[in-house]
């Protein structure tokens, strides 16, 4: 399976293409910035692109949905909590003075539990982690090992924050505690901005959750 990650634009969004070997049939997620970078990837590896998934709506998340779903016709999938987060784009961007168009209308709703489906048996499985917002969710993908794509919930050393629209610290502290820290110690974490970690590592080194 291809796994790339990369960060782009000025917040360094970390997004990821997850494709499938065989069939070349390919997922996105948080397409948040930089869309020529992420559609070359996207031809050089000669993908189909199925879905756009996103952890969560705040802009730096999805600032490049528009322009990767015109050129691929991939549906795009959010949690139903946070489409008002995402309907509500341009007012995100006015905050920074970052004038924007309208995004595209969501295609499908993700929910808890939901397997998002790509190639000839990948699959990356929904968890809905509200905290750093309503509709905030991380996706467990398992490969060779098992990967978690925390989005902002959990960090390396880090948190998600809670002071933007709809975050609350106690709902993003039982979150990570009761859905992300149950996980296997080995599962990889890959979060939305920052290095990589481990589970295993979160528990013992992040400061927020000793």
């Amino acid at each position: 399976m291809l796994i790339e990650t990369f960060p782009v634009g000025p917040f360094q969004c970390n997004c990821t293409i997850l494709a499938d070997d065989a069939t070349r049939e390919a997922i996105i997620i948080d397409p948040g910035d930089e869309p020529e970078q992420i559609l070359d990837i996207v031809r050089v590896n000669n993908l189909t692109v199925r879905y756009l998934i996103h952890t969560h709506a705040h802009m730096d998340h999805i600032l490049g949905t528009r322009r990767v779903k015109e050129a691929t016709g991939a549906a795009i999938l959010l949690h139903r909590a946070d489409e008002w987060l995402y309907r509500n784009l341009r007012m995100q961007a006015s905050m920074f003075g970052v004038e924007v168009n309208d995004p595209p209308a969501i295609d499908a709703y993700l929910e808890d539990g939901q397997a998002v489906t790509f190639g000839a048996g990948g699959e990356a499985r929904v968890i809905h982690t509200p905290g750093h917002s309503p509709g905030s969710v991380c996706f467990r993908l398992r490969d060779e090992q098992e990967i978690l794509f925390s989005g902002d919930t959990l960090f390396a050393q880090g948190i998600g924050r809670t002071d933007l629209w709809g975050g609350s610290f106690e709902t993003l502290m039982r979150s990570i505690r009761d859905r992300l820290l149950i996980l296997d110690d080995e599962t990889l974490l890959h979060p939305g901005h920052g290095p990589s970690s481990t589970v295993w590592q979160e528990k013992r080194r992040n400061p927020w959750l000793q």
